[in-house]
């Protein structure tokens, strides 16, 4: 979370909370303006929760090309490229094993003593995979099988960071930090001394929790967790990192990874394949360069790939 010593707002997006900080005080309205049509756009494209967003259009469409905007088809093309990077570890087909664990609801609408997630996990047969998703970027046409429901929470909140930063800079004309729920992106030049931000395993904590103080200059830093938002079910209790392999969620040593990339989308599909992965994720993240801290289930943090130490710039 970015440091309260800046000029920002808090604002609510996605189902959680936003922050908008900007170099320049006097254009933080016009920031917060560019950042909050961004999030509209992206809310009635993407949003699994609400039955007119072109999302669940595409989900009803009983294997019918359905014809989307642009924001949607590019949110579509971020998750299956996703699913490339990732050998298929970043699925955005879970939707129904999302649903059969609970999880077809808001978050913050999941009661914790409702029984609506004791539906039964679905078998490794059921997750469809990326490859059954056609795009046709010419026609602007999104199709998917029949029954097959698309979830693209691992990637669309991202890429509305990403496209919100840049949005933002446009018309603020200084350097713009933007962060939905934990994940940061940041266009045009930072402060002298960098942004600072406080990475902890919960983005709504108080700086006080367990966490550390870093600085970034440019690209993105995401955070995923198996911790966070998680909820009771009759198989016990699950998250919504859901392993495409078994269509449950990730059975992980890892509590969180936070990672940072050029872009807030790729340290996203990063931190999330980490999660997924467990014990091949740091060796992976190594090779890719790509800088990491994670949290293991007892506590226990690593850093990889030239993660700072305390206060250190990234």
């Amino acid at each position: 979370m970015p440091s309260d010593n800046l000029d920002s707002m808090r604002l609510e997006a996605f189902g959680g909370v936003a922050v908008v900080a900007v170099a320049d005080a006097a254009a933080l309205s016009p920031a917060v303006d560019a950042v909050k049509r961004t999030v509209a756009e992206f809310d009635l494209a993407c949003s699994r929760f609400r039955d007119d967003s072109e999302l669940s259009a595409v989900n009803r469409s009983s294997g019918q090309p359905v014809r989307v905007g642009r924001v949607l088809l590019d949110a579509v093309g971020a998750s299956l490229r996703a699913a490339r990077l990732t050998a298929g570890d970043v699925d955005p087909t879970v939707g129904e094993a999302m649903i059969a664990l609970g999880y077809d609801r808001d978050f913050d609408l999941l009661s914790l003593d409702t029984d609506a997630a004791s539906a039964s996990v679905l078998p490794v047969a059921a997750i469809p995979g990326w490859r059954t998703v056609a795009v046709d970027t010419e026609r602007s046409t999104v199709r998917v099988p029949p029954r097959v429901v698309l979830d693209l929470g691992a990637t669309a909140k991202a890429l509305a960071a990403d496209r919100a930063a840049a949005d933002a800079f446009a018309v603020a004309g200084c350097g713009v930090l933007v962060s939905f729920s934990g994940d940061i992106a940041i266009a045009g030049p930072a402060p002298p001394a960098g942004w600072r931000v406080r990475v902890t395993d919960d983005h709504r904590a108080g700086v006080e929790a367990p966490g550390q103080w870093i600085s970034l200059h440019s690209g993105g830093l995401a955070t995923s967790s198996s911790f966070v938002r998680r909820w009771p079910t009759s198989h016990g209790v699950a998250h919504h990192v859901v392993d495409p392999s078994t269509g449950r969620s990730a059975d992980t040593l890892w509590r969180t990874a936070s990672v940072t990339a050029r872009t807030c989308l790729d340290a996203n599909i990063a931190s999330i394949a980490t999660i997924v992965r467990g014990a091949p994720a740091p060796a992976w993240l190594e090779q890719l360069g790509l800088p990491s801290r994670l949290v293991g289930v007892d506590g226990t943090v690593l850093h990889v790939a030239g993660w700072p130490s305390e206060g250190d710039d990234l």
